[in-house]
């Protein structure tokens, strides 16, 4: 089985390759350079495994939320491909390609993400079995009601580069250890890893099922002259889309 997988949904451009039990990683931070640089480096990268397009079983690709045009253009790439070879699509929400970069002594584990307009995607997620399990809905909402949501007396494992906007907000968390750079971004290596779950449980759709993570209501997503405020995009609404 051979698997391609990327994550555009940050300003790091991850990319992840799977076959037969070997899993390759290629992760760069592409800036606002990323659209120009997916299908090349698709192309390098196939290239340098005697690969051919119609030799890929599945294609992945990160959801989001996240970035709006990193979202769109990477999905797009992926629809394309998958449609025009007839392939299979597996969409993984880049929160839980988050969540899988925390170490195995967290119960639980929070990624934070930064949303603009002083905002934060997150989400909420246990250790179960060895696996990591999504307990609720992803979420868009402001550093208070994010901190009213995560009292607990369980270890939590805090990550995702809304660390580096609200470090000291994130502090007053109840038991939970903020985690470095290292471990804020999406991998390649997660993305194959929660592919080849996906894919064994029968969980790859086709090419007009995928659609991206939307958080901010619709009308949010496009840029009024008017000015807009912040409570205008707030949590309780979005958190319904």
């Amino acid at each position: 089985m051979r698997i391609l997988g990327i994550d555009t949904s940050t300003n790091f451009f991850c990319l992840g390759v799977y076959q037969d039990g070997r899993i390759c990683e290629y992760n760069l931070d592409a800036g606002r350079k990323l659209s120009g640089i997916i299908t090349l480096t698709i192309k390098r990268v196939i290239g340098a495994l005697g690969w051919r397009l119609n030799d890929i079983d599945y294609f992945a690709v990160g959801l989001g939320p996240g970035s709006f045009t990193g979202l769109r253009v990477g999905v797009a790439t992926v629809k394309g491909l998958a449609f025009s070879l007839n392939k299979p699509v597996i969409g993984i929400p880049t929160l839980d390609l988050l969540a899988a970069n925390a170490p195995e002594g967290a119960e639980r584990v929070i990624p934070v993400v930064d949303a603009k307009r002083g905002l934060v995607y997150a989400g909420v997620y246990r250790r179960d079995n060895g696996k990591i399990i999504r307990t609720g809905p992803n979420m868009l909402l402001t550093m208070d009601e994010l901190l009213k949501k995560s009292g607990t007396r369980e270890k939590t494992a805090v990550l995702g580069d809304a660390i580096g906007l609200y470090k000291q907000d994130l502090t007053r968390m109840k038991n939970a250890a903020l985690l470095d750079k290292d471990y804020w971004y999406p991998n390649g290596r997660n993305l194959m890893k929660l592919a080849i779950e996906a894919a064994a449980s029968g969980k790859a759709g086709n090419a007009f099922g995928i659609k991206p993570v939307y958080l901010y209501p619709k009308e949010c997503q496009i840029r009024y002259k008017s000015r807009v405020t912040p409570r205008l995009l707030g949590a309780r609404k979005s958190q319904e889309c």
